[in-house]
């Protein structure tokens, strides 16, 4: 495999996100089958769980527990002997399908969502960062987001970085130890760009991929975008995961496009492209 070039692992799926690269396997939800999947560097898949109501971000709290967001009745479930148990209802936040998740270093979850049902015709609004302590309370972590997507949380744990889709922009926060963010700021302008998911290097960059450009961008604190991988023609990157035994294979959900008919087109997969700084951080 050359430098840049994407190579195939899953394909025939129908719209994968959330990858996470946890025990040596990529972990993600498949939409429109409604299934939690892992693949092995080998190419073996496993289904891990059925949600319903269609998963969305995934997580694992420092006790090992696996946190799974259900989209569309909004809600944060946990994985327990191989069923499903609710931890929390985020509906009394949540304005719109409930999307990605990343989970600090106490088991805290913040949650995004769409704030508003795009494949329903409403109208663009802010939405608000959701917080569920470990013990179920959802409160507002932040408010006024556009479209809060992928997150990542920096290895030091002091600081979250979260990707407003609409807001074409990646924002930082300050990670309090009592689970506050503050100190909003701009990590990156990315005007022209639609940041969906999203993972941190080791040099503190971040690749984002750009869900309505064909290609994925590693984009420094600043805005200036250092490196691209372009898709091949048709395609779209919409969720990326450095992994591998190095974590340097970054690992890239792709499509030919996103809403409910990709349940008819199946053809969403995961492809993996070597990169030279490894992964830092969470998720």
């Amino acid at each position: 495999m050359s430098a840049n070039e994407l190579r195939p692992v899953v394909q025939g799926l129908t719209f994968t996100e959330a990858p996470r690269w946890h025990q040596g396997r990529l972990w993600f939800s498949d939409f429109y089958s409604h299934r939690v999947l892992a693949v092995d560097p080998a190419g073996k898949v496993e289904t891990i769980v059925t949600v319903p109501a269609q998963p969305s971000g995934l997580g694992w709290r420092p006790d090992g527990t696996m946190l799974i967001v259900s989209m569309l009745d909004r809600k944060l479930m946990r994985l327990e002997g191989g069923l499903l148990v609710e931890v929390a209802d985020l509906s009394g936040f949540a304005t719109g399908p409930c999307n990605d998740m990343v989970i600090d270093g106490s088991g805290r979850a913040f949650v995004g969502n769409f704030g508003f049902d795009r494949h329903r015709g409403e109208a663009e609004r802010p939405a608000t960062l959701m917080r569920v302590d470990p013990d179920g309370h959802v409160s507002a972590a932040a408010t006024d987001l556009m479209f809060p997507n992928g997150s990542v949380i920096t290895p030091d744990g002091a600081r979250m970085i979260v990707a407003e889709t609409m807001g074409q922009r990646l924002t930082s926060f300050a990670l309090g130890a009592d689970g506050l963010l503050t100190g909003r700021s701009v990590f990156a302008d990315l005007a022209g760009h639609f940041p969906d998911g999203i993972c941190l290097d080791a040099e503190g960059a971040i690749w984002v991929a750009d869900a309505r450009g064909p290609q994925l961008l590693r984009v420094r604190e600043g805005g200036a975008i250092v490196q691209r991988i372009a898709l091949p023609p048709g395609r779209h990157a919409f969720a990326c995961m450095l992994g591998g035994e190095d974590r340097r294979d970054l690992y890239v959900c792709t499509a030919s496009g996103s809403g409910p008919a990709a349940a008819q087109r199946r053809d969403a997969g995961i492809d993996v492209v070597r990169v030279e700084v490894p992964g830092a951080g969470r998720p």
